[in-house]
C-alpha cells in the first residue's frame, strides 16, 4: 500500500474520531459549506446575459438563457456545484493522473491508461475539433473555473478530507480536454469484446479450440434480432498466448460488473393509447454513488436560429449538452450495441532489438513515448515507455508481464482499438442536440464514431427508427474473436463499415423496435459486427410484452421497465422439476420451485432458490474441466452453455472427472438442487417458507473513491445502502450480480425514461441516487427509494410547469 494511501487512511481514521465527537458540527455547519447556491442572485463571469435557474423538488435543474454559450456556460457552473468531486475523479482516471491526489494505489491503473494513451487520442480530436465544438467546450469549461474560482476552499467534502492528509491540492482551471477525454472513459467501459478475445485464447489453450463453440456459444438465431430482415454471422479462432489479466480491462467510470448493458424501445403510434409514439430507455451501467447521471433541461428563451436548443434529459457530469432525452421535435434513447472494434495483435519482436516488431518481412521501429506520472508521497515522477505498433501500444508490458497465471511464452499484444483514432463524438453529439427530423438525426449519428450504440427515435410527426452509428472495422481475414499474428500482415484493418451500410429501419411493419444488447442483424448482414452479443432473455422478454398489447400507454410502458421474470428460468426449470429426489429436503425445495410465479421479486421465495440454482449448475456441470481461475472468467457465459447442454442427457459435460462414476444430466442436476438447498440454509436459515430473495439481493450505492476506503464510518459519510430490490441476471429489471460471488447487485437500470411523443410534458424519468454529490445534502440521496420502488418524477418541460414545480430560483446575471 502507498505511503499516500496510508497517510489517508490513518486521517480517515482521525476524522472518523472526530466525527464522532462533533458529528453534528461536522455535519449541519462544515459540509453544508460546499452545497450549491440555489437561491437568489449569482454574478457569473462571461455571460452575454442572465439565466434563470429553476430546480424542482428532485434538485433537477432546468436552465434559461439568450444564447447557447450561456447554456453551456451555465450547465458547466450547475454541473460543477452539484458533481465537482465526481468530474474531478474522472478527469482524472481519464488522462492517468489518479495517482497525484491518491499514491501508489492507483499507480498501476494510471500506468494502463496512459499506456493505451486515452489523453493522447483526446487531444489529437481537440486540434481537429470544428469552431461550434470548440465554442461549445470552451464555454462549458469557462463554467467550470467561474465555479472553481468562487468556491475555492469549499468545494466538498472529498477536497477536505484529502487536506487533513496532507494531500490537499487546489483544482486545475478545466479544460476541453477533461470533457475528450471523459469520453475515451464512456468508450473504453462500453466498447469491444477484449475479455472475449482473452476467454476463448485461454479456452483454446486448456480445453482446444472445439470448447470455445460449447462454453461460448454463439447467439441462438431462435431469439429476437432487432433488424429480423438481415444480420450476421460468425464463427471462433483461437490462439495460444499469456493472457492479460481481466483485473487491466476494468470498468474505470460505468464499471464492468455482470450484464452491462441497457434496453430501449419505441412504440408507433397505431399500437399506443395515445395514437402518438412512446419511447422507452434504461441503461443498465454499474451501481456507484453518486448517480453516474445528471438530469438537467436546458432552453433558449427565445428560441431561434442562433439559440436552437430545448432539451430535457440525462447528461453527464463533465460534458456538455445531454445524452438522452428529447428537444421540441425529436426523442431517442440508446443501449450498447457492442461491436467488435478492438483486437490483440501478437507482435514478433527483434530478439536483438526489444523497440523493433517484424512486419511482412522486415523489422519496423517501435514509436516510444515517454511518460511521467507523479505519485503523491513521492519526490520523483514514475517514467513509463510507450511502446507502440502501428496496431497500436503493447498493453501488457504494464498489465501482467512475465508473471500472468497461465503461462505459454511471453508474446507482447499490440491493442488496436477505433477509439484511439480521433474521432467526432462531441460534433456528433452538438447535432444530435439540435437534430429536428429522421435526416437530421442520422447526420449527427454519422459522426458518432465510439462506443457504437443502439439509437431508438421517434419525433412528433409519428415516426419511429432504428440507427446503429459507429466507427466498425472491416478485417483482411478474420473476425477478431482471438488474438491474431500481427506480424504477418494477413488480419490487418483496411476500412469501416460505412454509415449508409450499417443497420437502420425507419417506420418497421412490426410498429415498434427493441433492443437489449441482442443481436442486431441477421445472416444475411453483408459486413462482421460481433459475435458477442448478450444472450437475448431480456429482448426475448420485451417483444413478448409489446406483442401481447396492441394499445400500450404510459404505465405499461413502466410496467415493462419493471418486469423481473427472468426467461433462463423457462429453458431450466422443468428439468429440475423432472427430478424424483429421495431426501424429504429437496423434494420439498423442487415444491417450492414449482409454486414459484417466475419472477424475480424481493418477497420470492422461489426466487431465491432458482437464482442459487443458477449459480450452482454452472459450477457443478463445468468446475472440473476449467478450473477455479476459468471458471471464475467464464460465468457468465456458462450460463448459456448449461442451458444449450440440457437437451442431451448424456453430454460428456455432465460428468464429473474428479469421480470414477460417469454422471449424466440428472445427476449434475441433483446435485446442483443439494448445493443450492444448502446454501441457502447457511444464508437464509431452515425454514424455506421464510425464504426472500431480497434478503439476499440488495444494492448498495458506493462512492468510487472514499467510499471504498475500508474504513467503517468514513463509508457511512459516503455511501449508501444495502437496500433491497427486485431483478435479477437478465431480466428487462436489469439488476444483475456475480455468480460465484454472492448475490449482492453489481449492475442496475442506471436511468429510466419512458416519452410521450404526443405530450412531452407526460413524460417520465428517475436515475438512481441523487442529483446531488455532497453527502447529507437533502438531494444526495433522494432517488433511491424511488428507483428501486419504480417511481418516477415528471420530465417538466414548459416554463410554466418548470416555475410551478420549483423549490428554488437561482439567477445568473454578468
Amino acid at each position: 500500500m502507498g505511503r499516500t494511501l496510508a497517510r489517508i487512511l490513518l486521517a480517515l481514521l482521525i476524522v472518523a474520531l472526530v466525527l464522532g465527537v462533533a458529528a453534528a458540527a461536522v455535519r449541519f455547519l462544515v459540509i453544508p459549506r460546499s452545497f450549491p447556491e440555489a437561491e437568489g442572485q449569482l454574478r457569473l463571469r462571461g455571460l452575454d446575459g442572465p439565466v434563470d435557474v429553476y430546480r424542482d423538488t428532485f434538485g433537477i435543474p432546468h436552465l434559461y438563457a439568450t444564447t447557447e454559450h450561456d447554456l453551456y456556460l451555465a450547465q458547466g457552473y450547475v454541473h460543477s456545484q452539484d458533481r465537482f468531486w465526481q468530474m474531478e475523479f474522472w478527469r482524472r482516471i481519464g488522462s492517468g493522473r489518479l495517482s497525484e491526489v491518491l499514491g501508489e494505489a492507483t499507480l498501476e491503473q494510471d500506468k494502463f491508461i496512459r499506456t493505451v494513451g486515452w489523453h493522447r487520442t483526446a487531444a489529437q480530436e481537440l486540434e481537429r475539433a470544428g469552431e461550434a465544438e470548440r465554442a461549445m467546450l470552451e464555454a462549458y469549461a469557462e463554467g467550470v473555473n467561474a465555479y472553481l474560482q468562487d468556491n475555492q476552499g469549499e468545494l466538498g467534502l472529498e477536497f477536505t478530507i484529502l487536506g487533513l492528509t496532507g494531500g490537499e491540492f487546489e483544482p486545475e482551471p478545466w479544460t476541453p480536454l477533461n470533457t475528450l477525454t471523459w469520453a475515451k472513459v464512456m468508450a473504453w467501459d462500453l466498447g469491444g469484446n477484449r475479455e472475449e478475445e482473452l476467454k476463448r485464447a485461454q479456452i483454446a489453450a486448456r480445453l482446444g479450440a472445439p470448447a470455445i463453440g460449447v462454453l461460448m456459444p454463439g447467439y441462438d438465431q431462435a431469439y429476437p434480432v432487432i433488424l429480423p430482415a438481415s444480420a450476421s454471422a460468425a464463427s471462433a479462432s483461437a490462439a495460444s498466448l499469456r493472457a492479460v489479466p481481466e483485473a487491466a480491462f476494468a470498468g474505470f467510470a460505468f464499471g464492468s460488473g455482470p450484464d452491462v448493458g441497457s434496453n430501449n424501445w419505441v412504440v408507433a403510434g397505431d399500437h399506443t393509447v395515445t395514437g402518438s409514439p412512446l419511447l422507452a430507455d434504461d441503461p443498465h451501467l454499474s451501481i456507484q454513488m453518486p448517480s453516474i447521471w445528471h438530469e438537467i433541461g436546458l432552453h433558449c428563451e427565445p428560441q431561434g436560429p442562433d439559440c436552437a436548443l430545448n432539451l430535457v434529459g440525462a447528461s453527464f457530469p463533465g460534458v456538455p449538452g445531454i445524452v438522452i432525452g428529447h428537444n421540441d421535435t425529436i426523442a431517442w434513447g440508446v443501449t450498447n450495441l457492442g461491436p467488435d472494434v478492438q483486437d490483440l495483435f501478437i507482435e514478433r519482436v527483434n530478439p536483438d532489438n526489444p523497440n523493433q516488431y517484424e512486419f511482412a518481412g522486415e523489422w519496423r521501429e517501435m514509436e516510444l513515448i515517454r511518460e511521467e506520472i507523479r505519485v503523491s508521497g513521492q519526490e520523483d515522477p514514475v517514467i513509463l515507455t510507450v511502446r507502440k505498433t502501428h496496431h497500436g501500444p503493447i498493453i501488457n508490458d504494464v498489465a501482467g508481464g512475465v508473471e500472468a497465471e497461465w503461462d505459454f511464452g511471453w508474446q507482447p499484444l499490440a491493442f488496436a482499438w477505433t477509439a484511439l483514432q480521433p474521432g467526432t463524438l462531441v460534433e456528433s453529439l452538438r447535432t444530435l442536440n439540435h437534430a429536428r427530423n429522421w435526416d437530421e438525426f442520422r447526420q449527427a449519428l454519422s459522426l458518432w464514431d465510439v462506443p457504437s450504440q443502439n439509437f431508438v427515435y421517434a419525433d412528433v410527426e409519428g415516426n419511429i427508427g432504428y440507427q446503429a452509428p459507429g466507427r466498425i472495422p472491416v478485417r483482411a481475414a478474420g473476425n477478431g474473436s482471438a488474438p491474431v499474428p500481427g506480424w504477418t500482415g494477413q488480419y490487418e484493418w483496411i476500412g469501416v463499415i460505412p454509415f449508409d451500410d450499417l443497420p437502420r429501419s425507419l417506420n418497421p411493419t412490426e410498429g415498434f423496435i427493441a433492443t437489449a444488447n441482442n443481436a442486431v442483424v441477421g445472416p444475411d448482414y453483408p459486413y462482421f459486427l460481433s459475435m458477442d452479443w448478450e444472450p437475448g432473455y431480456r429482448a426475448r422478454r420485451l417483444v413478448e410484452l409489446l406483442q401481447a398489447d396492441d394499445s400500450i400507454s404510459l404505465l405499461d410502458m413502466q410496467a415493462m421497465q419493471r418486469d423481473s421474470s427472468p426467461l433462463y428460468a423457462q429453458d431450466l426449470q422443468h428439468y429440475f422439476l423432472a427430478l424424483q429426489p429421495e431426501d424429504n429436503r429437496l423434494a420439498q425445495a423442487l415444491d417450492l420451485l414449482r409454486s414459484w410465479d417466475g419472477r424475480a421479486v424481493r418477497d420470492s421465495g422461489g426466487a431465491a432458490l432458482f437464482e442459487a440454482l443458477r449459480w450452482n449448475l454452472v459450477s457443478v456441470v463445468f468446475e472440473d474441466e476449467l478450473g477455479e481461475q476459468l471458471l471464475d472468467r467464464t460465468w457468465g457465459e456458462l450460463q448459456v452453455a448449461a442451458a444449450r447442454l440440457m437437451s442431451d442427457p448424456a453430454s460428456a459435460w455432465f460428468d464429473d472427472q474428479r469421480t470414477p462414476e460417469v454422471e449424466g444430466r440428472d445427476q449434475a442436476l441433483e446435485t446442483a438442487l443439494q448445493r443450492s438447498v444448502d446454501q441457502l440454509t447457511e444464508l437464509l436459515g431452515r425454514d424455506m417458507g421464510r425464504w426472500r430473495w431480497g434478503e439476499l439481493h440488495t444494492a448498495s450505492f458506493e462512492n468510487q473513491s472514499l467510499g471504498q476506503s475500508g474504513i467503517w464510518p468514513m463509508e457511512r459519510l459516503f455511501n449508501r445502502g444495502p437496500v433491497e430490490v427486485d431483478g435479477s441476471i437478465g431480466t428487462v429489471n436489469n439488476t444483475a450480480y456475480e455468480l460465484g460471488v454472492d448475490f449482492t447487485v453489481g449492475t442496475v437500470p442506471s436511468y429510466r425514461q419512458v416519452i410521450d411523443l404526443q405530450d412531452f410534458g407526460r413524460s417520465v424519468s428517475m436515475h438512481t441516487t441523487g442529483q446531488s454529490g455532497h453527502p447529507f445534502h437533502p438531494h444526495y440521496d433522494d432517488m433511491i427509494d424511488a428507483w428501486r420502488n419504480f417511481q418516477y418524477h415528471p420530465m417538466l418541460w414548459t416554463r410554466s410547469q418548470v416555475e410551478a414545480a420549483a423549490e428554488a430560483h437561482l439567477r445568473f446575471i454578468p
